[in-house]
């Protein structure tokens, strides 16, 4: 092969990893793989059925994405592992963008092709990761991210409960849905039946989660609860039924957008996006850890959003990973993507030759496996976790949780990323400061705080100040050294501890020099030691080592005070 030929093949492989993958297959792996992949089948097509109603999609198209998302992921992700498909957590969110946008018709059809828009989403992921924007994954913290899932738990398990009994309501939002169904309930709208099948499922999936967690517990509930339907004549009994599926597969289709609905529409993608991107990234970076595997956040960008794109020019909606499933597969053992590959080619043959296979589901068992499903997102013990270790991020966590309770998904996850930047600012803005001290018996420098009996020289005050120095801090840093400046006695020297300062721009820089010459005025000079060296670099293109003594700029603390005694003759007391 000439060396052009070998680096297109190298380009190849590094686009599509799958290719990669396929060229070292071993033998070995192959049945674990198939195994592996029926096994996840029983799990992906109950689950694909009961995300698309929760999106406010027919069961069929949870179907289709399942299968393009899985196809496309092994080709175009870099992982051996993770499972793509339908997610709780991305449910709502899809809800809360084309809901609104069909409410005067009701057409199902819109809806769908609107979540297939959405599903191209997908070209913002694998633009970003050409961009190598994969840093957008950590804009949200993990306690918003922990209130943000918390309040998507609620909502999505308020806004099932009527399902599970049997009727539907029309409010909107979590607030809603709740007096909905609460107005159900006393109005006697509650099926029995219904409900009966909805909480054994409930029971049922968590009880085989808790003591026997190998065995597929949502596939059991799903058996049972078509048998019931059967034995029992549950659809004569007022529980509705999933029905008969469309058979065989949606053709190539291009959704299109009316120009009205593009904002929402973005809005949401973006939401969606970082939603599922943070998801991704986090969940491989789990089970990488465990296999030894590498993440490579820009191509898991790129898988992820050619998976959203198969899915969307095929009537499907947006995806992401799944934790529950991909532990799932590696319990099966799983080696590579054939598992899912398997679990797509099984559910494709489903839809051709067994369309009528879940006909007798019955819905209440569909919104038990939401509702388990959104218990998993919740995260009690981080919750606690965070009010017991940090008080300041418990209140951010409850925000995010209000946020999305109150105002709604979309609001909620801008609300997570907002507090999360705003938190960013917040300890940048009034970052730690404090003033440093000799310890008898103790090397080095210490912080007053937690050292009350730090000596000081005479007329020397050492200032520490925890952050980069830019625009926003500057001027409480100048005031918190004007206040050490009016200290009695009246300080010589100010010496700036700057080893935890990592950056200085131009509007701290013209700060520092006013605040030089007002400290000069008053008899006391403005003493910098340890400056960084590409902070030292930035002060000199400044021109601040020629406006300020280039003498006040020191190594070391240690040369600092070195040079202060030499000039003030002042001494440590004895034993210090």
């Amino acid at each position: 092969m000439t060396t052009t030929g070998q680096r297109r093949t190298g380009w190849l492989r590094q686009l599509m990893p799958g290719l990669d993958v396929a060229a070292k297959y071993q033998g070995s792996w192959f049945g674990k793989d198939i195994v592996a992949g029926i096994v996840l089948a029983t799990l992906l097509v109950p689950q694909g059925m009961a995300y698309a109603e929760l999106a406010g999609l027919p069961p069929i198209t949870g179907l289709y994405t399942t299968v393009l998302c899985l196809l496309a992921y092994a080709i175009f992700g870099p992982s051996r592992i993770l499972v793509l498909g339908p997610d709780s957590s991305l449910g709502p969110m899809i809800a809360a963008t084309v809901l609104p946008l069909v409410a005067s018709d009701g057409d199902p059809q819109k809806a769908v092709v609107l979540a297939s828009m959405l599903a191209l989403v997908g070209v913002i992921m694998i633009l970003a990761s050409v961009a190598k924007l994969g840093f957008i994954a950590d804009l949200i913290s993990k306690p918003t991210m922990i209130g943000y899932m918390n309040g998507l738990a609620v909502t999505i398990l308020v806004g099932q409960l009527p399902k599970l009994f049997g009727f539907s309501v029309s409010g909107e939002g979590f607030i809603g849905d709740l007096v909905g169904f609460v107005q159900g309930l006393a109005g006697g709208e509650a099926v029995v039946a219904a409900a009966a099948v909805g909480i054994a499922g409930i029971v049922l999936i968590l009880a085989l989660q808790r003591w026997l967690p190998k065995v597929p517990s949502v596939l059991v509930m799903v058996v049972l609860a078509i048998g019931a339907a059967s034995v029992f004549g549950l659809a004569d009994r007022g529980v509705s039924l999933v029905g008969e599926l469309p058979q065989g597969f949606p053709p190539f289709t291009i959704p299109f957008l009316e120009f009205s609905d593009f904002a929402l529409m973005f809005a949401g993608a973006l939401g969606i996006a970082l939603v599922s991107l943070t998801d991704t990234i986090s969940t491989a970076s789990s089970f990488a850890a465990r296999s030894g595997e590498e993440i490579r956040g820009n191509q898991e960008m790129i898988g992820i959003g050619a998976a959203n794109l198969a899915a969307g020019l095929f009537q499907g909606f947006p995806v992401s990973t799944s934790g529950s499933r991909t532990a799932v597969a590696e319990r099966s053992g799983s080696k590579t993507q054939l598992t899912g590959v398997t679990g797509a080619v099984l559910i494709l043959l489903m839809l051709v030759l067994l369309p009528g296979l879940f006909r007798n589901l019955p819905q209440p068992a569909l919104a038990a496996i939401v509702i388990t499903a959104s218990i998993s997102l919740a995260d009690i013990p981080g919750t606690r976790r965070l009010w017991q270790q940090r008080k300041t991020e418990f209140n951010l966590s409850i925000a995010a949780f209000l946020g999305v309770t109150l105002l709604g998904v979309l609001p909620g996850i801008g609300i997570a990323v907002g507090l999360s930047i705003l938190n960013i600012f917040r300890r940048a803005w009034w970052p730690y400061e404090t003033v440093i001290g000799r310890v008898p018996g103790v090397e080095g420098f210490h912080d007053v705080h937690f050292h009350p009996d730090a000596k000081h020289l005479p007329g020397l005050v050492i200032y520490r100040f925890d952050a980069p120095l830019f625009f926003a801090n500057v001027r409480p840093f100048r005031e918190n050294v004007r206040r050490l400046a009016r200290a009695e006695p009246k300080p010589r020297w100010i010496v700036i501890a700057a080893e935890p300062i990592t950056d200085v721009d131009t509007t701290a820089a013209d700060v520092l020099l006013e605040l030089d010459v007002e400290l000069n005025a008053q008899g006391t000079s403005l003493v910098f030691a340890e400056l960084k060296h590409g902070v030292r670099e930035k002060i000199e293109r400044y021109e601040l080592t020629r406006q300020i003594d280039p003498r006040h700029f020191y190594r070391t603390i240690d040369a600092a005070v070195a040079a202060y005694m030499a000039e003030t003759g002042a001494q440590w007391s004895p034993g210090e």
